[in-house]
């Protein structure tokens, strides 16, 4: 079995007009229309419609946090995007 502990996710959050985050993770989570997500390394590859609400990212033991809705999410080999009409950062 591979060693998880080293890998690392890298996510981009997107909206219409900007890049809003772009960096590495070690965990994403996200509110679909299917419900909530978790997303680790080595996640299977996958696309989703997000809902609207938070997404979480765990990166270097912050957590970051961002209201996303009306887009998709999409993971590929450990890289996570995250397209939406409208996304912003949620300040702490």
């Amino acid at each position: 079995m591979a060693d998880l502990g080293a890998r690392e996710l890298r996510v981009s959050v997107v909206s219409a007009d900007q890049e809003v985050w772009t960096g590495t993770a070690s965990m994403v989570v996200a509110r679909t229309v299917e419900g909530e997500i978790g997303i680790l390394p080595g996640h299977q590859p996958m696309l989703s419609i997000l809902a609207a609400g938070e997404v979480r990212i765990t990166s270097e033991g912050a957590s970051i946090r961002a209201n996303a809705e009306d887009g998709f999410l999409s993971v590929d080999h450990d890289i996570v995007t995250i397209v939406a009409r409208n996304a912003e950062l949620v300040s702490s």
